[in-house]
């Protein structure tokens, strides 16, 4: 591991050494119960006792996650290189992305629900609809601020539309999907959880909701748990992967 690969892991683990000190802190100076907020040792010990079955739902929603992250960004993706070279599509397009961030996102959830069912399609779409919007719209400013003198350069040079938009503004824009990458990284959990808490007989939200509902507090905290780890590995992969895209464009970080 790279030296700051391993400052990185080490700020990491501080964090998490800090959080989990000021959680006990706060259960000891206020005496708060057990059933409104558990104790660490508590949480860690639900984390070994429901192991198979934390396992089990995270699977679940572990697919879901990376279902509508790479749907959501494909699609956006495309749809940034489409509103680039069309001007129709910008007219259209463009304002329909605007208006539906107008749209609360969670509220389309029961409606997700009733059209797609119980299962894992509901979900997904749902985590496409949050991250398609960051996706599309990082990477189609990308494209439109490619420098004005490469592509100046590269039209005295004979190029055609379609060169410059594939060797010149994909390439300079990489960097902004790559951070349109990152937002969909964390927004992707979110969208599955809360379709799982709208409707669903698997994954992590929907045990969340059952743990709740008996006053399991602690497995409800484990469920938690293992959700944000894996959101923390998966915004870091996708880290590696946006800095990887930036270096093929030519950009440094």
């Amino acid at each position: 591991m790279s030296r700051r690969g391993l400052r990185t892991a080490a700020d990491f683990v501080l964090a998490f050494v800090c959080a989990i000190g000021l959680w006990q802190l706060i259960i000891v100076t206020t005496g708060v119960q057990t059933f409104i907020l558990p104790s660490p040792w508590r949480v860690a010990n639900a984390l070994v006792d429901y192991a198979d079955l934390l396992f089990e739902h995270s699977l679940i929603t572990i697919a879901e996650i990376l279902g509508g992250l790479l749907i959501g960004s494909i699609l956006g993706g495309l749809t940034a290189l489409h509103l680039m070279v069309s001007p129709s599509a910008r007219r259209v397009i463009l304002p329909i992305m605007v208006f539906s961030q107008a749209v609360p996102v969670f509220a389309l959830a029961p409606l997700l629900t009733l059209w797609l069912g119980y299962g894992l399609w509901s979900k997904i779409a749902m985590a496409v609809l949050i991250i398609y919007f960051p996706v599309a719209s990082n990477f189609y400013d990308g494209l439109r601020r490619t420098d004005a003198g490469l592509l100046d350069l590269a039209a005295t040079m004979g190029a055609t539309p379609k060169n410059l938009l594939l060797k010149i503004r994909v390439p300079a824009a990489l960097p902004a999907f790559g951070s349109g990458l990152r937002l969909a990284a964390v927004y992707a959990p979110i969208g599955a959880v809360i379709g799982e808490w709208v409707g669903a007989s698997k994954g992590l939200g929907y045990l969340m909701l059952l743990a709740n509902g008996r006053l399991k507090i602690d497995l409800m905290f484990a469920a938690l748990f293992v959700l944000a780890l894996f959101t923390v590995l998966l915004h870091y992969c996708v880290s590696r992967f946006a800095t990887y895209l930036a270096r093929r464009g030519g950009a440094s970080e």
